[in-house]
């Protein structure tokens, strides 16, 4: 990222996006993020015009399928049963990150004549290095039907997303649930009260270095009890809220004069993405607190139109998340491969859609479904 001009790179994102901007992809690369020993080597695309930036893909080599919530192990299988090496694949995503958003960045309106630079320069790439396959994760609607128009192949899943119907307060927002579970939101966040649990919220700005200590402590924390690998680390977070300090948000949970947990979400001009959490105490209702009626609160209060908190997670939609549909494109390299992982696609959709019918008598909403 920093072989390409930040301020053009910026000017081909929408919405401010700080997921898909250069300060925080740059981030990644300076705090050791991604790279080798990851498994994510960055292989951006950045297409010139008179020397000046057009269009731009955010791309990555990748060894292995770790942090990318779109999950082909089976693929990896399949090829390593038939005596071929499935990686290196090429991956178009934010890495670590199963939120939505760009992924072909061009000039506006030039996106028809750009987008099918940015595709051929990676499929290109892919064949120059011996790649098996080309992966666009979480792209924004309009790249992803450019990408399925191309005849790349299309996987469907399912996260929980929160729409903002111009709520003047929480309260507002929970009178459109059924009364159970709107009664259930008043229980936890009153058990939270009640435990003597005090929120702050704050931004890159309001937050201190202490602050992001011990949120990165948090943010290992919970990397150790799950057996997982903690990528991201304290400089990364501080150079991020620095950087770009109206786009983050960290929640810091306080009891007894000791802060006890956190949560750190990033905003857009219309959206808040959930990212992190971790804690020192399990107090009963703090994580969905932390991690989703703050982040509703904030929502409100800054008129964001949407909240996507993370990946998976039936348990969001009884707190007014509501089942939605994610995409991602691929392209498969191998002929005698790419007609097998077609047909697993299509039944994979069929899946996903017969999931969501299933879901639908679970919406907690009285009335018409926000989003």
């Amino acid at each position: 990222m920093s072989e390409i001009p930040a301020g053009e790179w910026n000017g081909l994102v929408r919405d401010n996006n700080p997921l898909i901007r250069h300060e925080f992809l740059d981030a990644m690369e300076r705090h050791g993020c991604v790279g080798e020993r990851f498994g994510w080597l960055p292989r951006h695309i950045a297409v010139y015009r008179d020397g000046v930036l057009v269009a731009a893909m955010p791309l990555y080599e990748k060894y292995n399928s770790y942090g990318e919530f779109v999950f082909d192990n089976a693929w990896a299988d399949a090829y390593h049963r038939a005596g071929l090496a499935y990686f290196p694949k090429l991956v178009s995503a934010v890495p670590y990150t199963p939120a939505s958003g760009q992924r072909l960045l061009a000039l506006p309106g030039e996106e028809a004549q750009l987008y099918p630079v940015l595709l051929e320069t990676a499929l290109q790439l892919a064949d120059r290095m011996g790649a098996s396959s080309f992966h666009c994760l979480f792209p924004s609607a309009e790249g992803f039907e450019f990408l399925a128009g191309k005849g790349l192949l299309t996987r469907h899943d399912v996260q929980f997303h929160w729409h903002n119907c111009r709520y003047r307060d929480f309260d507002q927002f929970l009178a459109t649930l059924v009364a159970k579970k709107r009664k259930n939101i008043r229980q936890e966040r009153k058990r939270v009260v009640d435990a003597g649990v005090k929120l702050r919220r704050l931004n890159g700005r309001t937050a201190s270095d202490r602050d992001w200590r011990q949120f990165t402590h948090f943010y290992n924390k919970t990397f150790s009890e799950k057996w997982g690998t903690a990528t991201f680390n304290y400089g990364f977070f501080r150079e991020v809220a620095d950087r770009l300090p109206e786009r983050v948000l960290l929640v810091l949970a306080d009891r007894a004069g000791e802060c006890i947990a956190g949560s750190l979400m990033y905003q857009s001009d219309t959206t808040l993405y959930g990212r992190h959490w971790g804690s020192d105490r399990r107090l009963d209702g703090l994580h969905f607190e932390a991690c989703y009626y703050q982040g509703i609160e904030h929502c409100i209060e800054q008129g964001l139109a949407c909240f996507e908190p993370g990946a998976q997670g039936e348990h969001k939609l009884s707190r007014g998340f509501v089942p939605t549909l994610t995409r991602s494109s691929h392209w498969i390299r191998d002929d005698g491969f790419r007609g097998p992982i077609a047909s697993y696609t299509e039944h994979e959709q069929a899946a996903i859609a017969n999931y969501l019918e299933q879901l639908q008598p679970s919406i907690p909403y009285r009335e018409a479904v926000p989003g």
